[in-house]
């Protein structure tokens, strides 16, 4: 039987988070759950400990002064993605999400990046990421 791999971790940066000029991989940095031990809370990543197939989920809140988004990556390579281009409208915030299963190897790596000139909220536990193994390969 294949140990256990999960996590939860959200964002908490005290408010608006962002924009900054380049994309930028973001640091959910209070975890709630990690069983499995493959989440750094002070990196961002999380790195699987053994292959396997796994799903994984983001989600985000923002107001509408910003453009918003985030994008899923594994190994530099993107996944799945959220925008929100901000157009004038009576919305006063954009929440967002997505999510993936993903073939990994033991040692890939699955982050969140918030793109370049973007803006979240990051606190309140509003912007959480999540994963978990489904089945080892």
């Amino acid at each position: 039987m294949a140990a256990k791999v999960m996590f939860t971790a959200v964002a908490d940066h005290g408010g608006k988070y962002g924009p900054f000029p380049s994309d930028t991989t973001l640091v959910f940095n209070t975890t709630i759950t990690d069983i499995g031990g493959g989440y750094d809370k002070t990196s961002g990543e999380f790195t699987a400990p053994s292959s396997g197939y796994f799903y994984f989920t983001f989600f985000y809140h923002a107001g509408k002064e910003e453009m918003s988004g985030l994008t899923l990556m594994k190994n530099e390579r993107i996944v799945v993605k959220t925008y929100d281009e901000n157009r004038p409208g009576p919305n006063t915030c954009d929440n967002a999400g997505n999510a993936a299963f993903l073939q990994l190897n033991a040692g890939d790596r699955v982050y969140v990046r918030l793109p370049a000139n973007c803006r979240i909220y990051a606190s309140d536990r509003t912007t959480s990421f999540s994963g978990f193994m489904v089945a080892p390969m």
